[in-house]
């Protein structure tokens, strides 16, 4: 499968925005699956650790939006 970032951006632009958090609870749930049967895998790690970025920094804007 060739990976088009193009067409992620276009998928997700056209989600419902019920559909969101189902999706994002599915990758969470695919990736902390991976973790439990590879604790050391990187790219696992890597997600994880950027997944937390992200939510902090959605965290500090809605913050600093109050």
């Amino acid at each position: 499968m060739s990976l088009n970032t193009n067409d992620l951006w276009e998928i997700m632009g056209d989600l419902e925005e019920d559909d969101v958090p189902h999706v994002l609870t599915k990758l969470f749930t695919i990736y902390e699956e991976r973790l439990s049967q590879t604790p050391d895998d990187e790219a696992t790690l890597l997600f994880f650790k950027h997944l937390g970025q992200a939510l902090e920094q959605v965290d500090s804007c809605n913050l600093n939006r109050r």
